[in-house]
């Protein structure tokens, strides 16, 4: 893993010093030039050559978003996008996503000191993650839409991880659910109002239903929960039909919602499942997974040379849970395919 080399790109000078003092305290990451607009950010990524931008969603003449599109279609390079996280805040975040942003994380406008204290270490950690990514070869592999297949449910649960680089990957697994798709449950660490716009287009778009994690939620054929509240943990609750409990309890290896207790307890429920995780930062699934393949489930993770960040599927792949190391077309396909009667 190399150092981050970050240019900072924000029109305001007090945002420019808060965000450069806040990336001087993480380890492995180094503040390397600050811009206020998308022509010295220009003049400054030549001069520089920083190997990942933090780049404000509004700025005075050409726009964030405008701009990051304009460095996807040049020279992709890692980004991370700064916004708020209003209702027209998350809706351009998703944008930013689309157009090839690694991250949108939320500015810390209002934030406690305990508050910001968190910020200064979640937001080293993903640039540093940024610095280090696929974005390249992201870039290269796009995911086709799945065909139309006839789709009987078996009897299997599916169930899915990701943290950095997720919004796009499960976008690319989703579009190919069918509409009485397997009962399916995922943790998604981001952030909880950005992850319920995402819901809102995705159930919206697609031809099952996409919800929100809610407890007591009974897991039938046709819905897809997304577990992302960052207080309570998704766990699986066996039963005829079975239910998604959230229960409030603390992190498991730093992480809330956990992949490792949600696939842990589908594979205590000695249910016939399916796990995959995806791309993200940590190792959070990794021994969950493990779990479920003992159990006898099918697992997999997203391959490593396009994955978004790899951290996550190397660290299953490294305990031994995933069986298959696929990309993402060919994940969905297979999920799809074990969750088949046909």
């Amino acid at each position: 893993m190399h150092d981050a080399r970050v240019l900072v790109v924000d029109d305001s000078a007090a945002m420019r010093a808060l965000f450069t003092d806040i990336l001087d305290q993480a380890r492995n990451v180094r503040v390397v030039g600050v811009a206020a607009n998308a022509a010295e950010a220009r003049d400054q990524i030549a001069e520089l050559k920083p190997n990942v931008l933090t780049l404000d969603v509004e700025m005075p003449g050409m726009s964030g978003i405008d701009f990051l599109e304009e460095i996807m279609a040049d020279k992709p390079m890692p980004v991370v996008m700064l916004s708020s996280l209003t209702q027209s805040g998350t809706e351009v975040s998703l944008k930013a996503y689309e157009l090839g942003a690694v991250e949108c994380f939320p500015k810390p406008l209002k934030a406690t000191p305990e508050q910001f204290a968190k910020t200064v270490g979640k937001l080293g950690q993903i640039v540093l993650a940024a610095a280090n990514c696929n974005v390249r070869e992201r870039v290269r592999h796009h995911h086709a839409k799945g065909s139309e297949t006839q789709f009987t449910w078996n009897g299997h649960f599916a169930a899915f991880s990701a943290s950095m680089g997720g919004i796009e990957a499960l976008t690319a697994i989703l579009s190919g659910y069918p509409a009485h798709c397997p009962p399916t449950v995922i943790t998604l660490q981001s952030e909880p109002a950005l992850v319920d716009t995402f819901i809102a287009r995705l159930d919206g778009e697609l031809k099952c239903s996409v919800r929100a994690a809610k407890d007591g939620a009974v897991l039938t054929p046709g819905h897809v929960y997304i577990a992302a509240d960052p207080e309570k943990h998704a766990v699986f609750e066996p039963g005829t039909p079975p239910k998604l409990r959230l229960v409030a309890r603390d992190p498991v290896e730093g992480a809330r919602p956990s992949a490792t207790l949600l696939f842990g307890t589908i594979a205590r429920a000695g249910v016939p499942a399916v796990g995959a995780v995806l791309t993200g930062m940590g190792e959070d699934g990794a021994k969950g997974l493990k779990l479920m393949r003992d159990a006898g489930c099918k697992t997999y993770a997203q391959d490593r040379a396009t994955a978004l960040v790899s951290e996550a599927p190397a660290a299953a792949i490294a305990v031994g849970g995933a069986a298959q190391e696929l990309r993402l077309d060919k994940l969905r396909d297979a999920v799809i395919a074990a969750c088949n009667q046909g």
